[in-house]
C-alpha cells in the first residue's frame, strides 16, 4: 500500500495495523474509528482526514502532513510524529486537548498553532 492513492476512501473501522502506507495519499479519507496500530505512514499525506478516535498507537507519521485532519479522540501514544505537519488539525475544543499523545515522539512537528515543538 506505500504510495497508493487512498484519497477520500472510506476506511471507517478497518484494521490496517502493521502495513506499510509510507507516502501514500489518504487527504480527505474517512478513517474514524479505523485500527492503525503500528502503521507505517512516513511521508503520507492525511491532510483534512478524518482520524477520529483512530487507534494509531506506536504508528510512524514522520513527515506526515496532517494539515487540517480531524484528531479529536485519536491515540498517537508511542507514535513517532517527528516533522510531521500539524497545522490547523483538530486536537480539541477551547484549551481542551482531546488527543492522547502520551510518549509520542513530536521533534520538530508543526503543532496546530503553527509553531514547530522543541
Amino acid at each position: 500500500m506505500s504510495g497508493a492513492d487512498l484519497s477520500g476512501a472510506d476506511l471507517q473501522e478497518k484494521d490496517l495495523s502493521g502495513r506499510n502506507m509510507s507516502r501514500a495519499n489518504l487527504s480527505n479519507a474517512n478513517l474514524s474509528d479505523a485500527f492503525l496500530h503500528k502503521v507505517n505512514l512516513d511521508s503520507a499525506n492525511l491532510s483534512k482526514a478524518n482520524l477520529f478516535r483512530a487507534n494509531m498507537l506506536e504508528a510512524n507519521l514522520n513527515r506526515a502532513n496532517l494539515r487540517g485532519a480531524n484528531l479529536i479522540g485519536a491515540d498517537l501514544s508511542g507514535a513517532d510524529l517527528r516533522g510531521a505537519d500539524l497545522s490547523g488539525a483538530k486536537v480539541g475544543f477551547d484549551d481542551r486537548i482531546m488527543v492522547k499523545l502520551t510518549g509520542a515522539i513530536l521533534t520538530g512537528a508543526i503543532m496546530p498553532n503553527g509553531k514547530v515543538h522543541d
